[in-house]
């Protein structure tokens, strides 16, 4: 019997995957008629929560724990990642722990690599930046199978028994705390022991500035008091001396009247004038002290203003001169510091003046450096075209040079003048056609008699133009033998 198609909906996070006939891969669809030779699989979509502790070591060699939570499913949005997930999950049952170990190898492999490559201080403070560095390498590795990280969460890092890193790394920054609060307490106690004990010197000081004020005014008006009680007990003494003085001339009158009395009464009457007298002497000397000292505090009291006044006169003086020196030291520190930039803008000037004629020489040496240069270049490339021109034959180089300068013109010119003023004995050959001698024989050579007679002076010239320079001919003009004899 033939099998019958029958129609198949998907659950609502859930997709058909559809593989054979008529299917050339791998169809997806929520809801399809399953035709005879076909085949299909639910495939859940729904994201799943992966936990993971991770065990990493850092760039130091430290190991440590890292709990993370990744929420993780396929790209929904994308039907080629739909097609990648359900590639990868169609041979698994969905309950299986396929995609959790495939998961758990990416995320693991790549922390380790993250962590080895950071130092646990950078890992500890930079948390939020590796945590995005896995998401990010996790992500790329995920993409070939078509899943997409949703949320991840990297928990605290966690110390692994017997590395207590994290623990000990606390407790430095709670110590660290502590003392540093430790130091602000005692900070903070000493400027406030400071501030008390200054607070307390400034209320002395005010104190003791207020009580000697107040113990100047109070000398000031208990010697007003004491001048004044002075000058009443004077003024009283002096009354009763005269009043005394009165009744002592009333008694002596009356000692004068009764002078007719008796001897008796008479002694006693001088006695008494003697006992008066003598108290008046008595009375007299505790007025003059009383005087004395009255006039010592006056006078105490003058000199003792006059200093004062003479104090504030000289204190006033010294600021006066001390404010002029002040003045002029600051008009001469002035001048010296206006000559000392003048100096120096003079130094500057001159330097950049230098310095200007000093690049130009060098510019000027440079141009005539690259100037010969380019001579030495461009003779270079003449003398070598000439080479070049003539197949590389030196001798014919030299001798077009030596021509093309006038150096053969020069040596007849040098030898004219050596000889120039004597009597040089001269010869000339000739071919043997008319005989030898000055005026010639009478041979005939035809027309090239003339040409034949020079060419049979060259040898002889050359010889001696080699005697005397030692130069030898071109070899194109031809050669020197050897004719002397024994």
């Amino acid at each position: 019997m033939a099998p019958i198609p029958y129609y198949v909906v998907a659950g609502p996070s859930e997709y058909l995957a559809i593989t054979g006939w008529k299917v050339t891969d791998i169809k997806l669809s929520k809801k399809a008629l399953i035709l005879p030779g076909q085949r299909y699989v639910r495939v859940v979509v729904s994201p799943i929560n992966y936990t993971f502790e991770v065990q990493a070591m850092s760039a130091e060699k430290l190991p440590f724990k890292l709990p993370a939570v990744f929420t993780i499913g396929p790209k929904v949005e994308s039907m080629d990642s739909l097609v990648l997930y359900a590639k990868l999950m169609s041979p698994h049952d969905m309950n299986s722990n396929h995609v959790n170990d495939l998961v758990q190898g990416i995320i693991e492999g790549e922390t380790r690599v993250l962590a080895a490559s950071m130092t646990m201080e950078e890992i500890f403070k930079g948390t939020k930046e590796f945590k995005k560095e896995i998401f990010d390498k996790v992500q790329l590795e995920l993409n070939q199978f078509g899943l997409l990280i949703y949320n991840a969460n990297v928990k605290q890092l966690v110390d692994v028994p017997g590395h207590e890193y994290f623990s000990y790394l606390g407790q430095k920054t709670q110590m660290e705390a502590a003392n540093q609060a430790k130091i602000d307490v005692s900070e903070a106690k000493m400027k406030g022991e400071i501030g008390a004990k200054l607070r307390q010197g400034q209320t002395t000081q005010n104190a003791a500035k207020i009580d000697a004020e107040t113990k100047i005014i109070a000398t000031q008006r208990a010697g007003e008091g004491k001048k004044e009680e002075i000058k009443v007990q004077t003024e009283v003494k002096i009354f009763e001396n005269q009043k005394e003085a009165d009744v002592a001339q009333a008694n002596a009158t009356l000692m004068a009247q009764k002078a007719g009395w008796a001897q008796s009464a008479q002694l006693a009457q001088v006695e008494a004038n003697k006992a008066v007298a003598i108290r008046e002497a008595e009375l007299q000397s505790e007025v003059e002290k009383k005087n004395a000292i009255s006039r010592t505090e006056k006078l105490r009291a003058e000199l003792l203003s006059k200093a004062t006044v003479e104090y504030d006169i000289k204190v006033q003086e010294a600021n006066r001169n001390l404010y002029n020196n002040q003045k002029e030291a600051d008009a001469i520190l002035y001048q010296k510091q206006q000559q000392a930039e003048a100096t120096k803008a003079e130094a500057e000037a001159l330097f950049y003046a230098r310095q200007q004629e000093a690049d130009a020489e060098v510019y000027a040496k440079k141009k005539e450096a690259e100037g010969i240069v380019a001579l030495a270049q461009a003779q270079g490339f003449y003398l070598s075209t000439l080479l070049k021109s003539l197949d590389g034959n030196y001798a014919a180089l030299r001798d077009y040079m030596m021509i093309n300068t006038g150096v053969y013109q020069e040596m007849a010119k040098i030898n004219a003048n050596a000889v120039q003023g004597l009597q040089p004995k001269i010869s000339v050959w000739s071919s043997g056609l008319g005989g030898a001698g000055l005026e010639g024989g009478s041979g005939s050579g035809g027309s090239m008699k003339d040409i034949a007679e020079v060419y049979s002076m060259l040898p002889p010239l050359m010889k001696t133009v080699h005697e005397q320079t030692g130069m030898l001919p071109p070899t194109w003009l031809g050669t020197l033998t050897n004719t002397d004899t024994a």
